[in-house]
């Protein structure tokens, strides 16, 4: 399975769907996150779907159980093939959006989608963790959260690569790893906001499922062309995280 996640960080359905055509065969799911969902809402999610895409939902819900049931509910509908929450929700948030992808999937007939957590966001670094009242090493929490979301019956989390093997060593091989920040080599160095980055070839190396690549695809003059130069870079680092 293509390990590759291309994030469609677009303004505007037409310019999603150019990208989902142009880099399909190349790109194994696209990231449809707050941005581009708020601007063309599910619709959007169903149209990429049904031109055979698979989509990662990222809109990172955090709400009380009772409301991230009924938001991944909703999601579940739109054939999504994985969405994401936020671990610090917490555990009885997190058994709801669980619950909820494997009831709807379940009476619809639709295959359950992932239900991944995320731990810290990659923008993040102790100060920053700090700043929200959280005492602890970056490391510290990720871990915390990855058990909880697992003991919560998710499926994986959302986390930085510098992470990813103490994740793989305290959650087992079949929990899935998405790794977003990516950067360096063929995915371009600019890090932009994120704090705790990587290239491609290190976080599969390091056990990543999944790893996110937006703005080095999207805003490259020949976004095919970049987007296989990272799936030939990730080709010959193996796939270790799967």
């Amino acid at each position: 399975m293509n390990q590759l996640i291309v994030a469609l960080d677009v303004e505007h359905a037409e310019r999603a769907m150019h990208l989902v055509t142009s880099l399909q065969g190349v790109a194994g799911a696209f990231k449809v996150g707050n941005r581009l969902f708020t601007a063309e809402g599910p619709d959007l999610v169903r149209r990429i779907t049904g031109a055979g895409a698979r989509v990662f939902l990222d809109l990172k819900y955090h709400d009380i159980p009772n409301t991230v049931e009924q938001a991944v509910e909703a999601a579940v509908d739109t054939g999504a093939w994985m969405i994401n929450v936020h671990a610090s929700g917490g555990r009885a948030m997190m058994q709801a959006a669980a619950r909820a992808a494997a009831a709807t999937a379940a009476a619809s007939g639709r295959p359950k989608p992932l239900i991944i957590a995320v731990t810290v966001l990659t923008s993040m670094d102790e100060a920053a963790l700090r700043d929200v009242g959280v005492d602890r090493r970056v490391l510290d929490q990720v871990l915390a959260l990855a058990r909880m979301a697992q003991d919560a019956g998710l499926d994986g989390v959302v986390a930085s690569a510098q992470e990813t093997p103490e994740i793989r060593r305290a959650c087992g091989p079949a929990f899935q790893i998405v790794t977003p920040g990516i950067r360096g080599a063929s995915a371009g160095t600019e890090r932009n906001d994120q704090s705790r980055t990587m290239g491609p070839a290190e976080a599969l190396q390091a056990g990543a499922s999944y790893i996110v690549v937006g703005r080095p695809i999207i805003a490259a003059g020949d976004p095919r062309a970049a987007a296989s130069a990272i799936a030939a870079e990730m080709e010959k680092a193996g796939a270790p995280g799967r």
